[in-house]
């Protein structure tokens, strides 16, 4: 070390007086979550510009367009970890902070700000947390009168048991607050469950476990949608050719729904709605349903942009993300917009997968997210080779 090296200090950073918003990146690639939400982080920094304030992007990932130098009004290239991103805001004294376009990453950083007064823009923490609180929510949702799986909460081996015995096999076990479905799985018997949560436990020790019921052979299908406080829009609804069981992500979704009975997506809008309005959501909700025996159930809700966020916008050329962080901003009511849909045919949204760079990995498909990427197929009809290959293999796993 240099003489008196230690007392240099040097901050290379000048704070501006200008109204400053901060985006929360999503951090390295990685399964469960990657370029996508770069996408939502570019277009939420070009509203915020638009609006008029300081747009200044945390993430580190050189791979992606909002590190470039010209994107962002201030580019910190820092982890995105409580405290490099604690230091940024004591320096800069932001207006607030944007963690709804991040993915879980981000969405993840929520309570720390929450507790240290920085204000979150957008849906508040206190409701972003009954989305991702699986009990929470399932709680919501009864009161709402909407139907979900059968579930119960548990922390230990015994009681996860008891759990699964009472609602019945087979079920789901997971965690809340994870990425890419991290650690859940299905099983059929207290054998596997044990271990399922003996590992689940070894790895998140602490986290509430949620035991649901899984809906076997049932179609799924999900709906991603913006809610200003008083207007609720639906960006799209999806339909996933494989059943459920399949993380969203590892799912080809087909963009309008094809197999949908008019009855069924009316449904899945209406309880959508319904949840938008009780989280009091500001900006962006991903819902997804399972349907079985003509029933409509809600799986899960996701607070943020979600994967397909990216897709829908670029399927139907409409620029989502920057009138939905208007909205977040309060700067635009959805009144505001008009909203033509150009998509002509269907879009397909198809997941990539890189098991070629992981030979050794089990490449079933399951309820823990493996496709590292999506890509879009544009389709002008049902009749397409593709899809007839897809939904062809979708018949034979249900005749099983």
């Amino acid at each position: 070390m240099l003489p008196n090296q230690k007392d240099i200090q040097h901050n290379e950073s000048h704070p501006s007086t200008r109204k400053k918003v901060i985006v929360l990146g999503s951090g390295p690639n990685r399964i469960g979550q990657g370029i996508e939400f770069d996408y939502c982080c570019v277009h939420g920094l070009m509203a915020i510009k638009e609006c008029g304030m300081e747009a200044i992007m945390i993430n580190c990932n050189p791979e992606t367009v909002s590190t470039d130098f010209d994107i962002a009004d201030k580019l910190y290239f820092e982890p995105v970890f409580w405290e490099h991103i604690w230091d940024i805001i004591e320096l800069e004294k932001p207006y607030g902070v944007i963690v709804q376009l991040g993915g879980q990453t981000a969405l993840k950083l929520a309570k720390r700000l929450d507790e240290k007064g920085i204000k979150i823009i957008g849906t508040s923490f206190d409701n972003m947390d009954i989305a991702e609180d699986r009990g929470r929510f399932s709680d919501m949702l009864k009161a709402l009168e909407i139907p979900y799986p059968k579930y119960g909460t548990a922390y230990t081996t015994d009681e996860a048991i008891e759990v699964a015995n009472q609602v019945g096999y087979p079920v789901l076990v997971r965690p809340s607050y994870v990425l890419g479905g991290q650690r859940m799985r299905i099983v059929i018997n207290d054998e596997e469950l044990e271990s399922g949560v003996l590992s689940l436990l070894k790895h998140l020790p602490g986290n509430k476990i949620l035991i649901d019921h899984f809906l076997d052979r049932c179609q799924e299908a999900e709906i991603d949608a913006i809610f200003d406080g008083d207007t609720f829009h639906v960006m799209g609804v999806m339909e996933h050719i494989e059943p459920a069981g399949i993380h969203s992500g590892d799912s080809n979704a087909v963009l309008p729904q094809f197999n949908l009975s008019p009855l069924i997506v009316q449904t899945m809008e209406e309880y959508a709605e319904k949840i938008a309005r009780a989280l009091n959501i500001r900006g962006l909700i991903n819902i997804q349903f399972a349907i079985k025996d003509n029933i409509v159930y809600v799986i899960e809700a996701n607070p943020r942009a979600s994967r397909t966020t990216p897709f829908i916008a670029k399927a139907y050329q409409i620029p989502y993300l920057n009138i939905a962080t208007k909205v977040m901003l309060g700067e635009a009511k959805l009144k505001d917009y008009t909203f033509e849909k150009k998509l002509k045919g269907f879009a397909i949204k198809e997941p990539v997968f890189s098991f070629h760079k992981f030979p050794h990995v089990n490449m079933g498909l399951g309820p823990e997210m493996k496709s590292t990427g999506e890509s879009i197929r544009f389709i002008k009809d049902l009749k397409d080779p593709y899809f007839r290959q897809l939904y062809k293999e979708r018949s034979i796993y249900l005749s099983k």
